[in-house]
């Protein structure tokens, strides 16, 4: 079985292009919509993704949207934490899809990360 787990040096969750994500305010409290559009810079990358070293300048207080939680997929999109392991895992898969390719370097390290 499969296991999510985050991939350091990744990254593709930090592409918030809002255009690439439609229905953000469905999932998202005002005040969360917010402050995700004062994050999308250049690019529609975080402004706090370091891109030198692909990693989050925020991490210990990324928001909560941010967060790979069963209590926050739950809250945000309807997610029993049973079923957190695989949604997390197919949008990761997803994001990594649409960001750096199906066949990139990033896909196959998730996937083998995760066990697939």
């Amino acid at each position: 079985m499969a296991n999510w787990r985050c991939v350091k040096q990744c990254g593709a969750c930090c592409h918030l292009d809002p255009s690439e994500r439609p229905g953000l305010e469905e999932y998202l409290s005002p005040a969360e919509l917010e402050q995700y559009l004062s994050m999308v810079g250049e690019g529609g990358w975080c402004i706090n993704f370091e891109q030198e070293t692909r990693e989050c300048r925020i991490y210990d207080d990324r928001p909560r949207f941010c967060r790979v939680e069963p209590d926050i997929f739950q809250d945000m999109y309807g997610i029993e934490p049973e079923e957190v392991n695989d949604f997390a895992i197919d949008c990761c898969q997803e994001q990594i899809d649409a960001v750096y390719g199906d066949r990139s370097l990033e896909q196959i390290r998730f996937n083998q990360e995760v066990g697939i």
